[in-house]
């Protein structure tokens, strides 16, 4: 099957969060045609299996199908493909489907396991499914941009959550502040504690940082309210459910400056969280790590490891697995979720030839 054409059918197939069923259906029969057995599991998932039945030793290749939402015009052009999930991350399962096939003639004694899962780009419906259902193998790879002479090794933790208020509605010339000032104080004293926290800490994996998300306001006349939506991304050692206390804590803080009258109707913020995982770090003395490091080495590449300041589904099965890990896939994540997501086509061919090397490393009895 020629590579490019195939990511470019798969490029094709919109896949928005929540909605990956007809993406899933068309990876499934094009992972048949390839020799895999394949099906779709319970949570949506594509599953795809090459190697010995009986094997007593796995190999997963964790990838997802689902994107962000909006659609990039899938076109050739200077050597690049262009498309939404060029990156992040039908590339990297691309390649992964690809590379599984090419070694599945020298699977004697081990099993080769090629996952797309489902709502990666949400709440990791997919990623939870799998680390339920699907014991922990004897390694595994999680597809996600790295460039092709790049290992990640790690990612961030993330907390998401939504702050609500609604209060009895009031003249903006009233001694009251109103919700919207309540969401900008919640907002200024997480900003104020991760500014305390990071101090003296260098380099984004070990920050805590925060993001605004979404904030809006709105009014039924008769009561006012706010909406406001808050992204943390957590280093590791974090202690999430001590975080979530603090945050509590402050949700119904007194508002803006100058305005420190309590409202004769005073209603507590709800602070609902949407998500949260823990920051991941795996070791780099890992049979996978030493198979793709060699695999680089073999097609001309120097290899370098990366720490990521998002998050990805290996800090969803990693701490269940307990497992060998390794995140790698082409493409550069810069362009994760951009207008101009593409990948260079030699990246793409040189990641697959990579991950060939790597799981014909890792299918060798140790």
């Amino acid at each position: 099957m020629d590579a490019v054409a195939f990511l470019e059918e798969l490029l094709a197939i919109p896949s928005p969060t929540g909605e990956e069923a007809a993406f899933a259906r068309h990876l499934v029969q094009r992972m048949q045609e390839l020799g895999f057995q394949a099906w779709r599991d319970e949570a949506g998932n594509a599953v795809g299996v090459v190697g010995a039945p009986q094997a007593q030793r796995r190999i997963v290749l964790l990838g997802h199908m689902d994107t962000v939402p909006g659609q990039v015009p899938v076109r050739l052009e200077d050597g690049r493909l262009y498309g939404r999930g060029a990156v992040d991350a039908k590339g990297p399962l691309a390649a992964f489907v690809l590379a599984a096939a090419q070694v599945a003639p020298r699977l004697a004694d081990v099993q080769i396991m090629v996952i797309g899962a489902v709502e990666e780009e949400g709440c990791g419906k997919g990623a939870h499914h799998v680390k339920q259902t699907i014991p922990a193998p004897d390694c595994a790879i999680i597809g996600e941009p790295s460039g092709w002479q790049g290992i990640t090794l790690g990612y961030k933790g993330m907390l998401n959550l939504d702050f609500v208020l609604v209060q009895p509605g009031g003249h903006s010339a009233g001694e009251f502040p109103g919700p919207a000032e309540k969401a900008v104080a919640f907002w200024n004293r997480v900003r104020a504690y991760a500014e305390e926290h990071n101090q003296g800490r260098s380099g984004h994996f070990d920050t805590l940082d925060p993001a605004l998300r979404h904030l809006r306001t709105f009014s039924s006349g008769l009561d006012d309210g706010v909406e406001m939506n808050i992204v943390l991304r957590l280093p590791p050692e974090t202690d999430i459910e001590e975080l979530k206390e603090r945050l509590s804590s402050w949700r119904n803080g007194n508002g803006a400056a100058g305005h420190a009258v309590a409202h004769p109707d005073e209603r507590s913020a709800v602070l609902t969280i949407v998500g949260s995982d823990p920051a991941y770090r795996a070791d780099k003395n890992t049979p996978p790590v030493r198979a793709l490091l060699r695999a680089i080495r073999a097609q001309g590449g120097t290899p370098s490891f990366k720490l990521k300041t998002g998050t990805s589904d290996m800090n969803v099965v990693g701490p269940v697995w307990g497992c060998p890990l390794a995140a790698y896939g082409p493409g550069d994540s810069s362009l994760d979720h951009t207008p101009q997501e593409h990948v260079e086509i030699e990246e793409f061919e040189r990641a697959i030839a990579v991950l060939t090397h790597a799981l014909g490393t890792l299918a060798q009895r140790p």
